[in-house]
């Protein structure tokens, strides 16, 4: 198979961020710096730079003197995450039922269906296609400002669901999608902001199933065989 080429850090990030939302990578493991920057061919100080932009992100977790760790989310930080989420989409699905068109219920309606394609297939795919659900969702109301709410809260979220959420609930999210656009195109608000709240609960009571289960794992023989098709 023919490697990847990593030329600079925009397409080392891109690596990086692709196994965590892939779940290639597990939570809590140390992303080191010397390791990665081996692997890749670059300075320490670039992918230094690569860290701190998934730091920023929510992604990794940057730990003063001791380097970046892949997120390993406690039950609290979950659930602070999915309140937040709670608190502003059913708001958002509530609002948008009032006034969506039937182009934009089709446009959802083919989002699912090519979510639904992704299954079993690309795991990095299924995660992004969730996520993008309901930033799809959000720029159908034309606010900048819940845009970037609710894209900060999506993409804190999806490396959640890329690294807890059992791959065998994959098809969930998809399912739970169509029960929102059905309320939608009905123009029930009131179904609406309630099938906002369940679809997020049982995404957080699948991520939260999973944090008791945990192993350990041979960091650097992992970081080796998740990037091993990538070359300098």
């Amino acid at each position: 198979m023919t490697k990847k080429k990593i030329s600079d850090a925009v397409a080392a990030y891109e690596e990086i961020n692709g196994a965590l939302l892939a779940g290639r990578l597990r939570p809590g493991m140390p992303l080191r710096e010397r390791l990665l920057a081996e692997i890749f061919g670059l300075t320490r100080g670039a992918v230094r730079k690569v860290l701190l932009r998934l730091g920023t992100e929510g992604k990794v977790e940057m730990i003063q003197n001791r380097g970046a760790f892949v997120l390993q989310p406690s039950r609290e930080h979950v659930q602070d995450i999915y309140d937040a989420r709670r608190a502003v989409e059913a708001g958002m699905a509530a609002l948008l039922s009032g006034r969506i068109t039937p182009d934009q219920i089709a446009y959802l309606r083919a989002h699912i269906a090519q979510h639904n394609e992704s299954v079993g297939v690309s795991r990095g795919d299924n995660v992004l296609l969730s996520g993008d659900f309901h930033g799809e969702m959000v720029s159908m109301i034309g606010s900048p400002v819940l845009e970037g709410v609710i894209s900060n809260l999506v993409a804190r979220t999806q490396v959640l669901v890329a690294l807890l959420e059992p791959e065998r609930h994959s098809k969930c999210a998809p399912q739970e999608h169509e029960v929102i656009v059905d309320a939608l195109e009905d123009g029930d608000s009131d179904r609406a902001f309630k099938a906002m709240l369940w679809h997020l609960d049982q995404v957080e009571s699948r991520i939260l199933e999973q944090l008791e289960h945990q192993g350990g794992d041979d960091i650097e023989a992992l970081l080796r065989s998740t990037f091993s098709q990538v070359s300098s």
